[in-house]
């Protein structure tokens, strides 16, 4: 099965993520399909960026949100209120 996952990148006690589409017992920092955006949670406000088209067409070809992503992406929508 195909999920949507954080991938986790930046250096120690500074975070950032990437927004990846991967098999899902893949390693959370393992080999990914396609990068779909970024999340930096440091930053002040926090960076979220996805492309929107990738992001369509993947949950259309039957991939799955993890429940962080989905918190992500449900706030984001939030934000844009």
């Amino acid at each position: 099965m195909i999920k949507i996952k954080l991938s986790r990148t930046g250096r120690k006690n500074a975070p950032k993520y990437r927004i990846v589409v991967m098999e899902e017992h893949s390693k959370r920092d393992g080999e990914y399909i396609d990068e779909i955006g970024i999340y930096d949670p440091v930053a002040d406000p926090y960076i979220l960026k996805v492309s929107d088209v990738k992001l369509q067409s993947w949950i259309q070809k039957g991939a799955q949100l993890t429940d962080g992503t989905y918190k992500l992406l449900k706030k984001r929508i939030k934000r844009h209120e």
